[in-house]
């Protein structure tokens, strides 16, 4: 499978704290690619610096066959590279219909941005129910949907997650990955980092174990369901 995004030798962090320590990773065109950790290990930090947020210290990120490594996150949100953050982020007084027109900013997202607006709605039918409701007044589920539909407004060829189901009740995250199984169908590249690491890996077809800032398993994502260590360390089996 061709890789839609490969980075080598990633080094970076927060002043003098390195945290990702040589890290090398590839997400596969079309595929759904978990990256799973313990708390501290480097799962936000690497979402951060794939999408430019935060620059590395080393290393090299290619995104659809070009070096991106020193391009702002705006620009590569232009080219398809999308980051859905943890913690949802939206903004309160804003209502749905209008955290989706935000997030057609982007150039390359500005045509047609109705008529995907209106695909949200039908990919996520809580939204149309409450698109005159403002952000800050939905349940966390539904800004977790609404932060989800937002990205995808950006009409990215790679959709970044960081931690999606934190905090949700397990109905709604399970409802939350079958819609991300829908995003996959249409055609959208995705690239999670997970804390329902038993639901992320059942989900993809490939895995990365980050500790430590460093990657010390990889592999298919049922065979990393079936080694003892991952079972011991993250699913208490």
């Amino acid at each position: 499978m061709p890789s839609i995004l490969e980075a080598r030798g990633l080094h970076a962090g927060y002043g003098e704290v390195r945290v990702l320590k040589d890290v090398s990773i590839q997400v596969g065109q079309g595929a759904i690619t978990a990256v799973i950790g313990s708390n501290g290990a480097g799962k936000t930090t690497l979402m951060r610096t794939l999408t430019g947020l935060l620059p590395p210290q080393q290393g090299s990120i290619t995104f659809a066959g070009a070096d991106v490594t020193a391009l702002p996150a705006h620009v590569r949100v232009d080219k398809g590279l999308t980051l859905v953050p943890e913690g949802r982020l939206v903004f309160p007084d804003f209502t749905v219909d209008e955290t989706l027109r935000v997030g057609a900013f982007s150039h390359h997202a500005r045509d047609n941005w109705k008529a995907r607006a209106d695909h949200m709605y039908v990919l996520f039918p809580r939204l149309r129910e409450r698109r005159h409701v403002r952000a800050g007044s939905l349940s966390g589920g539904e800004q977790q949907m609404l932060a989800l539909a937002r990205g995808l407004m950006s009409k990215p060829r790679l959709l970044l997650l960081d931690e999606p189901s934190l905090g949700l009740a397990p109905a709604m995250a399970d409802e939350l990955f079958e819609k991300l199984g829908d995003v996959r169908n249409e055609g959208v590249t995705i690239c999670i980092v997970e804390q329902n690491i038993y639901a992320a890996l059942q989900m993809a077809d490939y895995g990365y174990v980050l500790e430590d800032g460093q990657i010390n398993a990889e592999g298919a994502a049922d065979e990393l369901l079936k080694m003892d260590s991952i079972r011991e360390a993250y699913l208490g089996l």
